[in-house]
């Protein structure tokens, strides 16, 4: 064995004929120990690693595959894996060797064997690989069966019609219940992998089977207890009480050290809340989820945006998880752009009555800091505070009017889009700081915030004494400014003349905006705004000013949460990459198999409510495909099964063992089962069903998990599904 560093002499770029010529010398009497046909491998495995061509010493290097040492062995391999799929005409040279070193007594050239094979998804490989995978399977050595274990997701990727024929996925399924644990992690990641294909079968544990994994996850290593916790979505709990009990036994979890154990366990547990009926275990396991995401924090900025994603998720599915810990998601000065505007975002969701005055001083700091944008999200939220706590308002008035007083124009230009809407959701209550407002009006020059202040303008146009006179100096450049701002000027010209509609210079002002829009303006939507304006006007003032002049729904922030179906559905993936995206991996990765709640007599009655249904790709000519063997059969409930096809034999319906892997299983075909259980949710409270997700839309559940990080526009209060009847979900 090398010592670190004497290799680096290897990595020059060479001559095929000098390495062929090097290979045939090597194969001399005097080649001790096999020293000589190392060293040219080690030179070709150096220039492959470089990205040069070496495929045309494929016949020469095969020829090393007789020699006995493992290192050669290794990198003779290494060589087929690179080339084999290149040379399809030339791989059946390499086959007696694969057979051959698939019988070797040592276990590791034999799993280096079967490794390689996998990686060459060729016929002529696939056949002779089929044959002894099936032995490699049965090894008495767990290297070797471990290693076969991940081969078969490798075969399934590769001819999933072969892969199911010789019974592979039934084989893999009893080596979940090997003695050896990490035999165990590799048979869950390979039925994993492929049950995660949309083609694949679905795989599904029994509780006999979740207990078996449970039990290898202590010795497992850390990549191991992630696919097994993964893994214990798959099981469906048929009663609140065997949930409880899953959620004690995997909580320790919650103390590794590793950062993706403690992710996936938080997945787990999430999910398994939804079938739990005891509300003192669901608040000790939020209570349990909190500290170990505050020491996610304390390490580098990558983890720690990944946990701030996740976390801005958890808390609006579970806040009480961290409704006491506001004070960590404080923004340092050496904290990144990107983490300082999650924890922005956190601060305003766990942001109550309680804490409203600390989050308040925290923010006015950031408003003032060097970086733009940090700047303009954190006067943002000062706002968006304002209209979610109100108590904290009038502490967010002054703060804004702070603020305003520094004519820092970025700044200015926030203060008045948030406080227009400050005005909506507390309607006669500010309306004093209204000339501290038209003190500013040259400072704005950004569509937003001019759209803005026209709005202020025309709806307090009747105690504004000039508004004539502001509304008209902004209407000089009218036909240059964005349609945002023409059609808000247009909106704000109509209610002037509703208030003051006997005057002629508001008169003069009304029919020069509306000869422009209908005359001067290209852009439809402005153009028809202004004919019904103006036939409104021209027929019946008086209902013009009716319609304008409408009192509008106060508007609240709580809207902005994720519909709560999407949310459930997003949870799943809590420490991937749907996680960062805030999207499901479905909508961004190909072939991605989609995730959702699963109906059961345990899940509550919030959670039924909203359930996804998902749609799921079938192979062709597919047929129902039942995994049979050893272990305890799970009792079925009768609204799990009523309705669904015949399995193809009554034998293999009866030895149903730990796995079922059905391609026809209605869940997933269906969406939900209608279930006549009434079982009360760990909220008690009702929730409207969720009528707007169609089965044929992968889209239409997904709602706010798109967009902005930063839902900044508040909506008409009771907008959504996200309301103020989900007692658990809200703070105050």
């Amino acid at each position: 064995m090398s010592t670190p560093g004497q290799d680096a002499k290897f990595f020059q770029r060479g001559k095929i004929e000098e390495f062929r010529a090097e290979l045939h010398a090597a194969e001399s009497k005097d080649n001790k120990k096999f020293q000589k046909t190392k060293t040219v491998l080690k030179k070709i495995v150096a220039n492959i690693t470089m990205g040069n061509d070496m495929s045309l010493l494929f016949t020469d290097v095969v020829q090393c595959l007789g020699t006995p040492l493992v290192d050669i062995k290794k990198m003779v391999y290494l060589f087929l894996v690179s080339y084999g799929r290149s040379k399809p005409d030339l791989i059946h040279l390499a086959i007696p060797n694969f057979i051959q070193d698939c019988n070797d007594r040592n276990p590791l050239i034999r799993a280096l064997a079967i490794r390689t094979m996998s990686y060459i998804p060729i016929p002529a490989v696939t056949d002779a690989l089929s044959d002894n995978l099936r032995h490699c399977l049965k090894d008495r050595d767990a290297y070797v069966r471990k290693t076969a274990a991940i081969c078969v997701a490798k075969l399934y990727a590769a001819d999933p019609r072969r892969a199911e024929k010789s019974g592979f996925v039934e084989m893999l399924r009893d080596l979940m219940l090997d003695t050896n644990a990490t035999v165990v992690a590799n048979a869950v990641v390979a039925l994993s992998e492929i049950g995660d294909r949309q083609d694949g079968v679905i795989f599904k544990l029994n509780l006999a089977t979740v207990n078996k994994l449970l039990a290898a996850l202590p010795e497992s290593s850390e990549w191991g207890q992630v696919y097994i916790l993964d893994t214990l979505l798959r099981y469906l709990p048929e009663r609140h009480g065997d949930a409880e009990l899953l959620g004690e036994r995997i909580i320790v979890q919650l103390q590794h050290a590793n950062s993706a154990v403690v992710l996936t366990t938080i997945k787990a547990l999430l999910y398994l809340m939804n079938y739990m009926e005891n509300r003192q275990l669901i608040d000790h396991i939020c209570k349990k989820m909190g500290p170990p995401l505050v020491t996610m924090l304390s390490s580098g900025p990558e983890v720690q945006y990944v946990a701030l994603r996740n976390i801005l998720l958890i808390i609006q599915r579970r806040p009480t998880v961290l409704k006491n810990d506001v004070r960590v998601f404080f923004c340092k000065y050496n904290d990144p752009i990107y983490v300082k505007l999650a924890k922005l975002e956190i601060m305003y969701r766990l942001a109550r009555s309680e804490n409203a005055k600390e989050v308040l001083n925290e923010l006015q700091e950031y408003a003032s800091e060097v970086d733009i944008d940090f700047t303009r999200k954190a006067v943002r939220s000062i706002g968006r505070l304002a209209i979610k706590v109100e108590s904290a308002a009038d502490d967010c008035i002054q703060t804004l009017l702070g603020l305003i007083d520094t004519k820092v124009t970025y700044v200015v230009q926030e203060a008045v889009i948030v406080i227009k809407d400050i005005f909506r959701r507390y309607p006669g209550k500010y309306e004093g700081i209204i000339p501290s407002l038209c003190e500013i009006l040259d400072l704005l020059d950004e569509p937003e915030s001019k759209s803005a202040m026209v709005w202020i303008l025309g709806q307090f146009a009747n105690i504004i004494d000039n508004a004539d006179e502001l509304l008209d100096d902004l209407c000089y450049n009218f036909t240059e400014e964005s349609p945002e701002v023409q059609l808000s000027l247009l909106t704000a010209v109509v209610k002037l003349f509703a208030y003051k509609q006997s005057q002629d210079k508001v008169k003069e002002l009304v029919h020069k905006v509306l000869k422009w829009v209908t005359e001067e303006v290209d852009n439809p939507d402005l153009r028809d705004r202004g004919f019904m304006y103006w036939r409104l006007l021209a027929i019946n003032p008086a209902a013009a000013a009716e319609i304008v002049l409408a009192e509008k729904p106060p508007i609240t922030t709580d809207s902005d949460r994720m519909d709560r179906g999407a949310l459930d559905q997003l949870l799943l993936h809590t420490g991937t990459l749907g996680s960062i995206y805030h999207k499901n991996p479905e909508t961004f990765i190909r072939n991605a198999a989609g995730k959702a709640l699963r109906d059961s007599p345990a899940l509550n009655a919030h959670s039924r409510a909203v359930l996804v249904p998902l749609q799921r790709s079938y192979l062709p000519g597919s047929a129902p495909i039942a995994v049979a063997g050893p272990g305890p059969r799970e009792p079925q409930a009768e609204d799990d099964t009523a309705g669904r096809p015949e399995p193809p034999s009554k034998n293999a319906s009866e030895d149903n063992g730990a796995v079922l892997i059905d391609e026809s299983d209605k869940d997933s075909q269906d969406g939900i089962i209608e279930d006549d259980h009434d079982d009360d949710d760990d909220d008690h409270v009702p929730v409207k069903p969720n009528h707007r997700a169609q089965p044929n839309d992968p889209y239409s559940n997904l709602d706010g998990a798109f967009g902005n990080y930063m839902a900044d526009a508040p909506k008409p209060m009771g907008a959504g599904n996200g309301g103020k009847n989900e007692l658990d979900d809200l703070l105050l």
